[in-house]
């Protein structure tokens, strides 16, 4: 699957209407009127991730894309935007923006009107979005019609030592040198992939944290990893059986090979979903599992969409 390709995210959503506002730049791919598929990226990713998957899937399903406040085309953030978006660990504020774009986008939850039609989208996620697609289901009322759970950031323990290390020494990671910044970068996005990375995909995931004048993203990144160390999720867990026993479908799909977050936490997060959750665990496939297996993940995603479309066909 050829990661190089690109889309334009010609959309922007600002929220909220006033300070601290966040301007989340995004683009739909397909027909307006096909079933929705939403992809949400993680840390320190962005959209172009997904990319390829986006313009796969959009010959069948309307696609939206979006980078998430602070990442890549949405990274230029007010001060007051860079603390209550990026300095929450619990990542709550970052889903009750995204929530919001799912309103702007015409989709509805279920604190609107009873009486309009539901019009829910496919979810699929990936690291933290993990965490952030949960919250806004279960804290913002947002209407999935499945749910695809990707390598994600949802039950505890956190974080890896790296993460620490940058969070009780923020300031010396920003006064780095670039030349060596850029090395601590592409190091730490590699030990996510559990294949070689191929330099166009390396340079691809590594451009926003080390290019640029005045080192907007080398501190952007100091940001996000901050984040990372102190993430919490503590007070969501106990709720995810919710989405358990609703019904709704939803898949954990996971690199054997994850060093970030091994397999073991894929089946923490089925116990804790329970209801008819299912694990699939992908071979050969690191935390970049969109990078190391992207046939296969390609087949798993395209699988369970197509359960979910048969089975509302039947009904």
């Amino acid at each position: 699957m050829a990661t190089h390709l690109s889309a334009s995210l010609d959309q922007t959503f600002k929220y909220p209407s006033s300070d601290p506002q966040c301007h989340i730049k995004w683009t739909r791919l397909g027909s307006p009127d096909a079933q929705a598929v939403i992809l949400i990226h993680g840390t320190p990713w962005s959209s172009r991730l997904w990319v390829p998957y986006a313009l796969g899937l959009s010959s069948k399903y309307s696609v939206y894309i979006f980078d998430n406040p602070g990442y890549g085309q949405s990274k230029h953030l007010t001060q007051a935007a860079i603390d209550a978006f990026t300095n929450n660990g619990s990542l709550s504020q970052q889903a009750e923006a995204t929530a919001a774009l799912l309103t702007h986008w015409g989709f509805t939850s279920k604190t609107a009107d009873s009486a309009q039609s539901v019009r829910a989208p496919h979810v699929i996620a990936h690291d933290n979005a993990g965490l952030v697609s949960l919250r806004m289901a279960l804290q913002h009322g947002c209407i999935y019609k499945s749910l695809a759970l990707i390598d994600v950031v949802a039950v505890g323990p956190w974080g890896l030592p790296f993460f620490k290390l940058v969070a009780e020494n923020p300031d010396v990671f920003k006064a780095i040198p670039p030349q060596m910044f850029d090395g601590i970068t592409r190091g730490y996005i590699r030990n996510a992939a559990h294949k070689p990375l191929r330099k166009e995909d390396e340079d691809m995931l590594a451009e926003p944290w080390v290019s640029g004048e005045g080192r907007p993203g080398q501190e952007g990144l100091v940001r996000v990893l901050q984040q990372a160390s102190a993430r919490k999720s503590d007070d969501v867990e106990g709720q995810y059986r919710e989405l358990g026993e609703s019904g709704l479908p939803i898949r954990i799909i996971w690199g054997k090979n994850d060093k970030w977050l091994p397999c073991e936490t894929a089946e923490k997060l089925k116990e804790l979903i329970g209801g008819k959750c299912e694990v699939v665990l992908i071979e050969e496939a690191g935390h970049l599992i969109q990078l190391d297996q992207p046939e296969r993940l390609m087949a798993e995603i395209v699988l369970f969409l197509g359960e979910d479309d048969r089975v509302t066909q039947d009904d």
